[in-house]
């Protein structure tokens, strides 16, 4: 049973982050923005001006009172000890942001746009440093690389995921994951005859803390996982995590010799996965591809054989879609926060995992 953090907001919750000292906030819709304690109490409440959507939330990785937050086009940047006026505000992106990300030195921030522009924002001098035009439909999550403070993953709606280097304007490496489904197809032998096909649209992206391993869901409700090496990255491991779109994904952490993922979906579900140590091993070398792209047939058949090895620890029936889920250690428990169409945010013990 989930407790109910229900007293910080009067609009559907749909953004979730948390700092290192363990202050949690959370964005709504129609500018609400909520800082809580661990302890699930509100300790301060804003009205974003504007009335946009609260759609993306990051707390600076080194000063860890100041939050960045997106909201329509606008990116703010307030104290979440005395919320009120922003510190700073930043109108970098032309259509509304869905995602942002600040890299591990507190040096740039990305935000990704229903364009399927990718703006990057040098936050010494505020000004863009690097405007990432790739995506042909909306980006819908760009995260940077822990202990890679220049490389950032992005994916979106046009079924594409790519990896860049911000000194770069063109990705270092992309996959289409309408590619990758048409050969999963091919080798899949349970798949119904008359199973509905449900086209790989990309929601959401998790790096692990590692720096090397992401995962990816989508609308056919399959997590991908993807292990870079150097300027490229190739699929390792894909699996059936949903019966609809996985809105989001999240690892929670690194143990010896395994990663847990969290995943939230339009059915309703929030999943812990174990992906074993053995999913995660370089694979043998490839014929090299074009530097820009990778498509390779035949890869099914890896990804096949290595779904197995991937378990769920932990399936709840949610109830309602998932708008964002964020794992998080408070008051010595693991739990995972999930934030869905209702005003409140839910929250659930995960217990040893």
């Amino acid at each position: 049973m989930a407790a109910k953090w229900d007293s910080g907001h009067a609009s559907p919750v749909l953004s979730l982050a948390i700092s290192k000292e363990r202050v949690i906030a959370s964005g709504a819709e129609n500018g609400e923005l909520a800082i809580w304690s661990e302890q699930g109490t509100p300790i301060s409440k804003v009205h974003l001006k504007g009335d946009n959507d609260v759609t993306g939330l990051a707390f600076s990785p080194l000063s860890f009172s100041k939050v960045y937050v997106a909201h329509g086009e606008t990116i703010s940047v307030l104290d979440t000890r005395a919320l009120g006026d922003p510190m700073e505000m930043f109108t970098i992106n032309k259509e509304e942001i869905n995602c942002i990300s600040v890299n591990e030195t507190d040096s740039l921030l990305a935000a990704a746009d229903d364009s399927g522009t990718v703006k990057v924002l040098d936050l010494q001098s505020k000004k863009v440093c690097r405007t990432l035009q790739r995506h042909t439909n909306i980006c819908s999550a760009v995260t940077f690389r822990p202990h890679r403070p220049q490389s950032l993953v992005s994916c979106g709606l046009d079924m594409q995921v790519m990896l860049w280097n911000v000194q770069k304007a063109r990705p270092l490496w992309l996959t289409n994951l309408q590619h990758l489904a048409q050969d999963e197809e091919d080798l899949d032998l349970h798949q119904s005859p008359d199973q509905l096909f449900n086209p790989p649209l990309a929601h959401s992206l998790s790096i692990s803390s590692c720096g090397n391993v992401f995962c990816c869901g989508a609308e056919d409700g399959k997590i991908r996982s993807f292990r870079i090496t150097e300027t490229r990255f190739e699929e390792e491991v894909c699996f059936k995590a949903h019966t609809q779109g996985v809105s989001q994904v999240s690892f929670i952490g690194q143990d010896p010799g395994q990663s847990l993922l969290l995943s939230g979906g339009n059915d309703g579900r929030v999943c812990v996965w174990n992906l074993k140590k053995e999913t995660a091993q370089p694979q043998k070398q490839q014929k090299p591809h074009h530097p820009k792209k990778s498509a390779s047939k035949g890869k099914g058949k890896q990804t096949a054989e290595t779904s197995a090895r991937v378990s769920s620890s932990l399936c709840i029936e949610h109830g309602e879609k998932v708008n964002w889920i964020l794992g998080a250690e408070l008051q010595g428990s693991k739990v995972v926060l999930v934030a869905d169409p209702s005003n409140a945010i839910s929250v659930y013990q995960l217990g040893e995992l």
